[in-house]
């Protein structure tokens, strides 16, 4: 039998290679579920940290095993039933290094060969190192299997050689004398904050509340950093199974047989065809009980069964919004009313997005049976070789480990020699078989006979470092940088799970960002490159013309390409960030910003999906909105929106999907607000503050060290119209600075090929961020060191009423390549995003057909992937043929159309 991503067995005739994918991991979750469950923790968070990466996943007894049907793995969607595991690249082995400005760690890694600095193969200073030199692994206590004849411990000489000589580095480039300890210290801040917020991607984003949680640790180095990540997560109890170093194949061995089943029903969920429902799950009954009996019988032929003969059945509904996409799962148990299932629904909802629409109809979309074989096999509990009550644990030695910024004396305990039921103080070392665990200062560990149960002590432990926020520290620069990034991410996260539209939700045709209390951006997470440079614009028109009236609870919403909007299909909504006071009290003191902005399918205008080829004027591309409140100190403004909507010469076509999404950004900027709130209360508020301007500054480091690489050139790009669009570009590398100069430029045009300026700005800051090799926030820094010059009243300009609905979606490319080319960094892509569209008074759709990017120096051009200022996916065929009266007959590759060359374009 073989084990399979979703969790189950399957034999040799049922298994599929598709279904193998991350059959390791599964067998991590299939074993933390059983063993915790077993032990009392119904509620878990899994954290699974080896050499190179970290997997994290929920599990909750009462919904069973989290599965997901589609998955992007090594960039590759894959559509198969798999658990629901996030993966980081933060690892034992994931190389440490310092940039010059903040304290990195990954994605890459050293792998096994060399290895670890203290591997004693040459390698580079690694997570693991971290822990050699902070003493948090003694060398003593650590498998003799390096050097030469594999009998050496680990090397700490060279770690200790190599981390003073990086503090040094350290020391003479950013002003701030750590010593090689308080580096190594810094570095596994840095990992532990990025294993956290994959951990927030399975949870909090999720609207679960996992301070309830039991974070369960496995993997090779999972002990070592539970403690850190659970303080950061506000989880209290952490539990660490014996064999947690060899978790996951402990759980292939506790995997029961499954067969899973599905039916795509598309019904409406109401008690009048709830027995077709019905029907459909007796159905897939009965297959997945015939396949486990065939597997049995299959296995029993080969001498392979764990005996046990029966069948549990699982059933589920996967269930939405009529209009909707996001499927939630619903447990269906025998002689439940589809009233209760539709109410389970809203519950459901309510609590993973914040809100639940109980006058929309609730459609089935699939059922699904799990006929489970559970296996004989029970997670074995460890008996540890000292009796209970044989007296306190003593420690094998003392040492001097560093904890917090200073050094503690830390018992090493080895686990064998513990006596059950005893609890251990922190800090603490615990050596086990198969993994170290460290009980940090201000938690204490039990020894069960199952394992090793740490909780958080209500002791005073080791204080906390104080954070200087005056001077940049380049260790929380990183953090900051991540968590940044990280609440864009989640507020995107939740506006594609709540739009309505394709355009939003299947198509990510949106941007979700945070902005400091000037407008300034702080960090845009990376949805689509032409929203990038705009959206500061448009949050700087709401501060400027409401400044003294701004209330909490209020939200501004515009469109208008003449104040920072694109074009008017993107829809920005603003909502200000109030400090807060006693209580739940705002100060009225506003401190940030957060903003979305998404492509809605229609706004008006001459022609369905607000995208008419041949607009002369901005009224006839639809509703032109400027700084309009939408909500008014929490009160959402539904007359006067649809008022808005449905004036003027073309109004929109349908107000009620507009209202659906604008609801949905609301709703994913509330999430912003949240998150940032967490931030203050945790940090403080001029410390939050200080970091939004460091992480600026960084970008603006990062970006004058590209452009001092960078030539002056120039390039004139003549479009199909006749139009001309020309950039000189002056690099001053003393400066490092650089001049983009569009004079030259055809004058307004008369059709709607005109870009608004911001579009311009976003295709620079775009350029200069893709020639940053590193990541960073998309930021305000950006474009400190970059001046533009764009002559009034050109195209790249453009003045009312001008037409601008091309100019997003066509001009926005040729500048971008016309960028490229000036700098001679690469050949122009397809300079259109081959946008399709049509529909009438009831339909409307839009979408851009991918292509391929220009080839280099030195690399070919990517192949039918959406380039530059397009960074959306397309839609499936199945959801646009569900979703519009239409069919899609073929949609293939035109091979060859990348042109000849020594390097060939995509």
């Amino acid at each position: 039998q073989f084990m399979q991503s979703n969790g189950g067995l399957a034999s040799s005739t049922q298994f599929r290679g598709k279904d193998a994918i991350l059959s390791g991991p599964a067998g991590g979750i299939v074993a933390c579920a059983k063993t915790a469950v077993e032990n009392g923790h119904d509620k878990i968070v899994t954290f699974d940290m080896g050499g190179t990466s970290t997997d994290v996943a929920h599990y909750d007894k009462a919904r069973g095993y989290e599965r997901t049907y589609e998955s992007n793995v090594a960039g590759v969607r894959v559509r198969a039933p798999m658990m629901d595991i996030h993966t980081v690249a933060s690892g034992g082995g994931s190389v440490c290094y310092f940039d010059g400005n903040r304290f990195r760690v990954g994605p890459h890694s050293a792998g096994a060969n060399p290895g670890p600095c203290s591997y004693r193969k040459g390698g580079p200073i690694t997570i693991t190192d971290c822990n050699v030199m902070t003493g948090k692994l003694q060398p003593s206590h650590f498998p003799h299997v390096f050097g030469e004849n594999q009998d050496l411990p680990l090397d700490r000489e060279a770690v200790a050689s190599k981390f003073e000589a990086m503090a040094k580095s350290i020391s003479e480039t950013s002003g701030k004398a750590l010593s090689s300890e308080a580096v190594a210290e810094g570095f596994l801040k840095v990992a532990v904050d990025q294993m956290a917020n994959a951990i927030k991607k399975i949870s909090i984003q999720r609207g679960y509340d996992i301070t309830e949680y039991t974070l369960l640790c496995f993997g090779g180095a999972g002990g070592q950093h539970a403690c850190l990540v659970a303080d950061v997560l506000g989880i209290t109890k952490v539990y660490i199974h014996p064999l947690s170093g060899v978790l996951s194949a402990y759980g292939i061995g506790l995997a029961d047989v499954i067969s899973l089943r599905e039916k795509t029903v598309e019904q409406k969920l109401r008690s009048e065809n709830f027995a077709d429902v019905l029907a459909h799950l007796g159905t897939l009954e009965e297959e997945a009980k015939a396949a486990i009996t065939k597997q049995t019988a299959e296995s029993a032929n080969g001498g392979s069964t764990k005996g046990s003969t029966k069948v549990q059945v699982i059933k589920k509904l996967l269930v939405r919004y009529s209009g909707t996409d996001t499927a939630l799962a619903l447990h269906y148990s025998e002689g439940m009313e589809a009233d209760a299932l539709v109410s389970n629904f809203h519950d459901l909802h309510y609590k993973q997005f914040g809100f639940a629409l109980e006058d929309r109809e609730v459609i089935v979309e699939t059922a699904t049976v799990e006929a489970v074989l559970s296996s004989d096999i029970r997670a074995k509990r460890s008996q540890s070789n000292a009796p209970a009550g044989g007296g306190p644990a003593k420690p094998r030695e003392t040492v001097r480990v560093y904890f917090a910024g200073g050094w503690h004396d830390t018992g090493i305990y080895v686990f064998e020699d513990i006596p059950i039921d005893t609890v251990i103080k922190g800090p603490a070392i615990i050596c086990e078989k198969v993994g170290t665990t460290i009980v940090e200062p201000n938690w204490n560990a039990q020894v069960l006979d199952s394992g090793i149960e740490m909780t958080k002590s209500s002791e005073a432990g080791v204080p906390s470092l104080q954070l200087q926020h005056e001077v940049c520290d380049p260790i929380f620069l990183e953090i900051f940088n991540n968590t940044f990034m990280n609440i864009a991410e989640q507020m995107g996260f939740a506006l594609q799970n709540t739009a309505y539209s394709v355009n939003i939700k299947e198509r990510l045709d949106f941007s979700c960002a945070i902005f400091d209390q000037d407008g300034g951006l702080v960090a845009n997470a990376p949805h689509m490159p032409v929203h990038l440079g705009s959206m500061g614009e448009s949050v700087r028109i709401v501060v400027e013309r409401n400044r003294g009236k701004i209330r909490p609870g209020d939200v501004y919403l515009l469109n208008d390409p003449y104040n920072g909007g694109t074009h008017l299909p993107d829809l920005t909504v603003v909502t200000p960030v109030f400090s807060e006071g006693s209580g739940e009290a705002d100060t009225g003191e506003i401190i940030f910003y957060v903003a979305s902005r998404g492509h809605h399918s229609d706004i008006g205008g001459t022609t369905p999906a607000s995208m008419p080829a041949t607009s002369t004027c901005i009224e006839e591309e639809g509703v032109l909105i400027n700084n309009f409140q939408v909500v008014k100190e929490g009160k959402f403004m539904e007359k006067e929106l649809r008022d808005l909507l449905t004036a003027g010469k073309y109004p929109a076509r349908n107000p009620e999907t507009n209202e659906a999404d604008l609801r949905a950004q609301i709703a994913a900027n509330n999430l912003g607000i949240r998150e940032l709130r967490k931030m203050v209360g945790h940090f403080g508020l001029p410390t939050v503050q200080a970091y939004m301007k460091h992480v600026q500054d960084n970008a603006e480091e990062c970006v004058r060290r590209a452009i001092e690489s960078l030539k002056s050139g120039s390039f004139t790009y003549e479009m199909d119209d006749g139009s001309v669009v020309q950039v000189k570009t002056s690099i001053d590398a003393e400066a490092r600075s650089a001049k983009l100069d569009f004079t030259g430029t055809t004058p307004q045009v008369p059709n709607n090929f005109n870009a608004p300026t911001p579009v311009c700005r976003a295709a620079a800051m775009y350029v200069f961020r893709t020639l940053v090799d590193d990541e960073i926030p998309m930021n305000e820094g950006c474009m400190k060191a970059i001046e533009l010059v764009i002559p009034p009243r050109t195209m790249l300009s453009p003045e009312f009423p001008a037409a601008v609905v091309a100019g997003n979606v066509e001009t926005s490319q040729v500048v971008t390549d016309c960028i490229y080319g000036a700098l001679g960094v690469m050949a122009a892509a397809q300079g259109t995003m081959n946008n399709l569209t049509f529909g009438n008074d009831r339909h409307q759709y839009y979408e851009t057909i991918c292509g391929g990017t220009g080839a280099g120096p030195g690399f070919n051009g990517a192949d039918a992937v959406h380039t530059h200022m397009t960074n959306s996916r397309m839609t499936d065929p199945e959801v646009l043929e569900m979703r519009y009266p239409v069919r899609v007959d073929t949609f293939e590759i035109r091979l060859g159309s990348g042109g000849a060359g020594k390097r060939t374009g995509g």
